[in-house]
């Protein structure tokens, strides 16, 4: 029995081990988010390079050139290095001015956005490839090969990474949380 409160504290090992994990995951997670900004970055400002392994009309549109594609990928490009800033947020010192539920919920929701957006396109892509679904119309299977193996699968691995990177952060800071007397009663 021992005294109140303590079966509620984490051992140490399990605390730490969460704690490295959330940590490494974390920096994963910003790199991943940053190198996929720094691709539209690329496309944004006028490269071609690897525009044929999106397909579809985001490729045609891309290549049509004007301000709107440019506006779009530099949109892209903004939302991929709020994620990484996000990411960020969960271990860097500057991240605790963000009150702790509102990361909590912001992470929580993009690692699912991104691994469902990821992981769906991931699986149908391949479905398609397998010959298991047969869409009504033309299928790049070149460009299809790139979104399963490359751009789908990026956003399912980022999310994971960002999945695992707040649960580090939940752990790690639901002590804290729940001791500190600058936050209110309630659940966090």
């Amino acid at each position: 029995m021992g005294r109140p409160g303590a079966e509620r504290a984490p051992s140490a090992p399990a605390a730490s081990g969460w704690s490295a994990v959330g940590a490494a995951a974390a920096y994963a997670a910003a790199f991943v988010a940053f190198a996929y900004a720094l691709v539209s970055l690329y496309w944004a400002v006028g490269g071609h390079g690897l525009v044929s392994t999106v397909g579809g009309y985001v490729e045609q549109f891309a290549r049509r050139g004007g301000a709107v594609p440019v506006l779009v990928a530099l949109a892209a490009t903004g939302v991929k290095v709020a994620g990484g800033l996000l990411a960020l947020a969960l271990v860097r010192p500057w991240g605790r001015v963000v009150p702790r539920r509102w990361l909590l919920l912001s992470s929580a929701g993009a690692s699912v956005l991104l691994v469902a957006y990821g992981g769906l396109n991931v699986l149908a892509g391949a479905l398609v490839l397998a010959g298991v679904i047969h869409p009504a119309g033309g299928v790049d299977r070149a460009a299809l090969r790139w979104h399963v193996g490359v751009w789908d699968l990026w956003f399912l691995v980022w999310g994971i990474l960002l999945a695992l990177a707040t649960v580090g952060y939940w752990r790690r800071t639901a002590h804290r949380s729940a001791t500190s007397p600058a936050r209110s009663p309630g659940p966090q």
